[in-house]
Order: structure tokens, then C-alpha cells, then sequence
């Protein structure tokens, strides 16, 4: 049998996954990356995008991050991220209808209004995770 990798992904609001997987690929802030058992220690932001669990060479889960950082040691790979959804579970529908409502609070503020940027990166972040579910 085939040395497994322990992965842990992990938001504010609960662990999503913790087991043994066979490689996960992050979308890494310097660029996408892949993790093995054995594989060396490091630790990387992560930009928003699609965490790829493998068992073998089939694409197991998918799970839509927004930020957040990757630790890689002997114990094997954890994810903390800033924001986690998974793919299989969403649909596109309800993200379509939360991009709509967040686009009409921005719309609603005034130009100098401070929770505008905040709410400018959650629309761009939910657009994303609209392609994320289509692709």
C-alpha cells in the first residue's frame, strides 16, 4: 500500500476535511502546488482558489478557498483558511443571488464609505467561486 498524506483543511467556522488522502493540490499565492506523503516541510499563503483532493489520479473533493495559509510538515498538510465552501455542496443559483444582493449594497453606499472595499472583496471573492463551480 501506498504511503497516504494526512490532510487537514480547516475555516473559522469548522474542520471541513481531515483524513488520509493520497495528494492535495492548494492554489498557493506563487502559484498552484502539490502535496505527497513524505513530501518536505514549507509553509505558503494561499490565494483564493480550488483546493484538488486526489486518491489515485480522480479528483476526490473540491473545496473553494479564500485565502489562508498551507503548512506542510512530517504530520503532513494542514490548510487554515480565511474562508472554505465546498464545491459539490453549493449551487450556482444561491451564489448568483448572493453576488446580486452583495452588488446592490455596494451600489448603495457612498463612494467614501469604508465597508465599500469590504464589500467590493467579497463580490470579486464570490465571482470567483461562481468560475470555480462552472469550470
Amino acid at each position: 500500500m501506498a504511503n497516504k498524506l494526512h490532510f487537514s483543511l480547516v475555516s473559522p467556522a469548522r474542520e471541513l476535511f481531515s483524513g488520509e488522502v493520497d495528494h492535495v493540490i492548494a492554489p498557493g499565492s506563487e502559484g498552484e502546488f502539490g502535496v505527497l506523503a513524505n513530501h518536505a516541510p514549507f509553509m505558503t499563503t494561499l490565494k483564493n482558489g480550488v483546493v484538488r483532493v486526489l486518491e489515485g489520479n480522480d479528483v476526490k473533493m473540491r473545496i473553494f478557498v479564500r485565502g489562508g495559509f498551507a503548512d506542510v510538515t512530517p504530520e503532513g498538510l494542514t490548510i487554515l483558511a480565511e474562508e472554505a465552501r465546498m464545491l459539490d455542496k453549493l449551487k450556482v443559483e444561491d451564489v448568483q443571488k448572493e453576488l446580486e444582493e452583495t452588488h446592490l449594497k455596494i451600489q448603495s453606499l457612498d463612494k467614501e464609505d469604508s465597508t465599500r472595499l469590504t464589500l467590493q472583496e467579497h463580490y470579486d471573492y464570490l465571482e470567483s467561486l461562481k468560475a470555480a463551480m462552472v469550470n
